[in-house]
């Protein structure tokens, strides 16, 4: 028996997966290379398993058998974070978009505990994720923004 490679099912993105993988498969590289899901990258990788942000380059797919996962692609197809997409338009916060589906899987988690964070505690959020365009100020003014929104919203 090789046990270098294992037989893993999970859900991603609302669907049943069951694959064969090498046991030093990244999570990310089998969203990417197993199941087209690109909008993950290595190196902003976040992902969601079982409804925490994690990433997706130190966690291993065998890890996540029987786990849910959800991709910036799952998300995106509902609407909870259309708001912070619009509001990265608008405040010029994508700039080459490599880092936006970490930037927003990461916004949403602090964003769903509700509230208004502070710019620090935004930035301390995010800090995680890495961004070489915007120098960080246009996402932070976009979460913010959402934030104020959502918490107005509630009022």
């Amino acid at each position: 028996m090789n046990e270098r490679f294992h037989e893993i099912a999970l859900e991603v993105n609302g669907e049943k997966v069951s694959e064969r993988v090498d046991a030093r498969t990244t999570l990310v590289d089998f969203l990417r290379e197993r199941l087209a899901l690109t909008g993950s990258h290595v190196g902003c990788e976040h992902v969601r398993v079982n409804g925490a942000v994690v990433r997706g380059c130190l966690m291993l797919a065998v890890q996540c058998d029987g786990m849910q996962v959800a991709t910036i692609e799952g998300v995106a197809r509902t609407d909870e974070i259309a708001d912070l997409q619009q509001a990265f338009i608008e405040r010029n916060a994508l700039q080459c978009g490599y880092c936006t589906p970490g930037m927003l899987l990461t916004a949403q988690e602090l964003l769903s505990s509700g509230g208004v964070p502070s710019r620090e505690a935004i930035r301390a959020y995010l800090s995680g994720n890495y961004c070489r365009c915007t120098g960080y100020q246009a996402i932070i003014d976009a979460v913010e923004a959402v934030a104020h929104a959502r918490a107005g919203a509630q009022r």
